[in-house]
């Protein structure tokens, strides 16, 4: 057979080390045509004839010996579920993936290095940064650790490391999803057992935070509408507005909104997160209201062709990273002054631009309209099913549920 192919652990005899004992090697041997390579292990084992088979070679190893003939036996599965993948089997591919890129992403902190490298190559800048961030805090709890380092056990001290400094559930959560993701690609990509997976039901489960209700009641919206907001805030005002009248658009997807997005008076764009994640991205449909179109009048490019941005905020030809730095300013400067009108309104939630997007949804669903409605005028994958079946909401029911948003207006 042409793929046949043999994995084994082999004590090589050959040439003793200094301290008189033998290494031992992964050997694997093809007999079509026929050939043999013997590999390092990485981590040196080193025993006498009598030792190796005590360890390896019985069928009962002593107790003391188990925790080395399991280290040894981890190596030869790793190297079985290798060769598996290779088809037809080629020593050149298996070195490449038992040597090569294992050897250069053996630790944890090379791993995060590379897929931040890659990250930033796609332009996922801000996604590249959580990484990194993720990197950094890991490698100051264990540093110079390697996928086989890290157990349930060392990431239930990590966590009660990360709380014990005064950091929050989330960022627990987040950094340690950043690291379940580098071990599914290292275990996808052959480079690690599935056994070392420390992450699941009866190992280590990340923690979640409870989710803080961040909606506005429609009263203090009101409010908002209404405040007659100074030069330095309107227009903050204005964008968080928007943000709450388009869907709770986000600050991103609102920053790379063109002229090209508007059909009459609906807005059709795709979310910046769902255009990289699905190959079949279904559009979000806005029914704009008078308010969000006055908005766009006032606030809005002057130039007014495709390809033009909606709002004076993103240019043409930025790298990622300053496209990125400029949405991160917009952000903050909108929070800064919403905080600043809800404290002369007296408002105690926190109006945020989440704060938007999380009463758009809020305040539709406390006026009747579908969760169905909901989860696709957001943009979510919760209703996929759902989605699938039905052809979208027509965008006269758009119209008509989203009236419920501007409920507070008083009526001459």
């Amino acid at each position: 057979m042409l793929n046949e192919y043999f994995v084994s652990i082999y004590l090589d005899i050959r040439r003793p080390k200094a301290s008189g004992k033998f290494p031992v090697k992964l050997r694997v041997f093809t007999p079509h045509p026929r050939k043999q390579m013997l590999y390092s292990t990485k981590k040196e084992f080193e025993f006498t004839e009598t030792e190796f088979k005590s360890i390896w070679e019985t069928t009962k190893p002593r107790i003391d010996h188990k925790t080395i003939r399991n280290e040894i036996k981890a190596i030869e599965l790793r190297a079985e579920d290798i060769a598996k993948t290779i088809k037809p089997f080629s020593f050149l591919v298996f070195e490449k993936k038992y040597l090569g890129n294992t050897i250069g992403k053996d630790t944890i902190n090379t791993a995060f290095s590379d897929y931040a490298t890659e990250l930033r190559a796609a332009g996922r800048i801000g996604t590249a940064v959580s990484y990194e961030c993720a990197q950094s805090s890991l490698n100051k709890f264990l540093k110079g650790a390697k996928f086989t380092d890290i157990s349930p056990d060392v990431l239930n001290n990590y966590e009660k490391w990360m709380l014990k400094k005064g950091n929050s559930v989330t960022t627990v959560g987040i950094y340690l999803r950043s690291l379940r993701t580098l071990f599914n690609n290292a275990i996808a990509e052959g480079e690690l057992p599935k056994e070392y997976y420390p992450f699941g039901k009866k190992k280590y489960e990340i923690p979640t935070s409870n989710n803080i209700k961040k909606a506005l009641p429609l009263s203090d919206i009101g409010l908002i509408f209404y405040h007659k907001a100074n030069d330095a805030e309107a227009r903050s005002k204005a964008f968080w507005l928007f943000m709450y009248f388009c869907n709770g658009i986000n600050v991103k997807d609102m920053c790379l909104l063109k002229y090209g997005n508007l059909k009459g008076d609906v807005l059709e764009f795709e979310r910046a997160k769902t255009t990289r994640t699905k190959r079949n991205i279904e559009p979000i449909r806005v029914s704009l209201n008078e308010d969000a179109l006055n908005i766009i009048t006032e606030w809005g490019n002057k130039k007014k062709d495709n390809d033009t941005y909606l709002f004076p905020i993103l240019t043409k030809g930025l790298s990622p990273e300053r496209e990125r730095q400029l949405i991160q300013q917009l952000t903050q400067v909108i929070n800064c002054h919403m905080k600043s009108i809800a404290k002369q309104l007296e408002i105690s939630n926190e109006v945020t631009t989440y704060a938007a997007r999380h009463s758009f949804a809020t305040i539709l669903q406390r006026s009747g309209a579908s969760t169905e409605f909901i989860s696709e005028a957001l943009g979510h994958s919760n209703f996929k099913t759902t989605q699938n079946y039905l052809a979208g909401f027509e965008d006269e029911t758009k119209k008509e549920t989203t009236k419920a948003l501007t409920a507070f207006k008083k009526i001459d």
